[in-house]
């Protein structure tokens, strides 16, 4: 295709190389060529971006997968998206497939909403519309005041499923905690499987975090005149109407998975796998519990720390991410970790914009819960 006259322009804003491969595929997949842009670190760490053609009265696509290194690529896509503004880009839409800081997108006890600051960053810097893959929460989207794309990966890890797992029709869908569970059921309805839901992990879940629901208020000091005293005999407490009921303390009830995986195929699933202390403690309930193989099927593969020795050293037989996060060097230090690609989605998503064609094709037959 003639880049000329395709009226649009695909550009990758990490300085990375092991990051712009994702950006590669999908342009060969558009017939397009990734656009000229330099972006570089300054030795004070600094961020530089150089756009080398002219994006005048274009519409730009910018490609930015996140690594390890959140903070300097949320940078990049910043500058540069800035960048093409003051160039004076017509659209200028963001296609981020692992959008960063997903997971502080709920109000903690003395803490922020990232995700609503990232978010009006965003728009801020000229994006005007933004793709994406399985955000943490829907409700994530609220947080910006132009469109966002929510694609889903889920065709393509049942896909993987059906063509890659060996007797599939033997095996459980499995949510490692309560609140994965309409994920979980989205998978197994699809597949036509059963599912099972493991209750009671010890784990530091996000409902379990301190949002000061539970700080009761303080007793204000009452001692001296105030004025605001009761005759004798019709003493009130200091502050009517605030007294709240004794909150119970959480306990977590002892482990157990509602629902037979004895003798099956264990088939983890969740959005993010990032710290694999969950996944692996999952794993040896499973077998415990008669499970002879265990999968983990997730979109975006983090694998931060040592996750691919905990992964090499488990009952996991498999991990199945997709490639909205680079992880080669994960998979090279773990033969269980395989990748299924996902370009091919995003790329017919920025075909669709780009003619004005309808988004509904890419969600068909995607449930509410997936």
């Amino acid at each position: 295709m003639n880049i000329a006259k395709s009226g649009y322009r695909v550009f990758s804003a990490n300085s990375s190389v092991a990051c712009t491969e994702l950006a590669k595929k999908i342009t060969e997949r558009l017939g397009v060529e990734l656009g000229k842009s330099v972006v570089f670190q300054e030795s004070n760490r600094e961020t530089r971006v150089d756009v080398k053609e002219s994006v005048r009265g274009q519409t730009i696509f910018i490609i930015q997968t996140i690594p390890r290194d959140v903070n300097t690529a949320i940078m990049e896509l910043l500058v540069m998206a800035y960048a093409l503004k003051t160039s004076c880009a017509k659209n200028i839409i963001g296609v981020i497939p692992y959008f960063p800081y997903s997971k502080q997108c709920k109000m903690r006890k003395r803490g922020s909403i990232v995700s609503k600051l990232l978010a009006s960053m965003l728009a801020k810097a000229g994006l005007t519309h933004i793709i994406t893959m399985d955000l943490h929460q829907k409700e994530i989207q609220g947080f910006f005041s132009f469109p966002v794309d929510n694609l889903r990966a889920s065709p393509f890890l049942i896909q993987y499923i059906q063509e890659e797992i060996p007797d599939y029709r033997n095996a459980i869908i499995v949510a490692k905690s309560p609140s994965a569970a309409k994920r979980a059921q989205s998978y197994a309805e699809r597949l036509r499987l059963g599912l099972a839901v493991i209750h009671g992990e010890a784990q530091c879940s996000e409902s379990d975090m301190a949002d000061g629901r539970h700080s009761p208020p303080c007793v204000r000091n009452t001692t001296g005149h105030t004025g605001l005293e009761l005759p004798p005999g019709k003493q009130q407490a200091p502050f009517p109407g605030i007294e709240l009921p004794m909150m119970m303390a959480k306990e977590k009830p002892p482990i157990t998975v509602v629902g037979d995986v004895g003798g099956r195929i264990a088939i983890i699933v969740d959005d993010i796998i990032d710290d694999v202390g969950d996944f692996v403690a999952a794993a040896e309930i499973l077998k415990e519990r008669g499970a002879y193989k265990i999968y983990i099927m997730a979109t975006h593969g983090l694998l931060s720390a040592d996750a691919p020795r905990l992964i090499e050293e488990s009952a996991i037989d498999e991990v199945v991410v997709t490639n909205t996060v680079p992880h080669e060097v994960q998979k090279l230090q773990c033969p269980k970790i395989k990748t299924v690609d996902v370009s091919m989605i995003l790329a017919e998503a920025i075909r669709r914009i780009h003619n004005g064609e309808s988004m509904a094709y890419l969600f068909r037959n995607i449930t509410v819960d997936d």
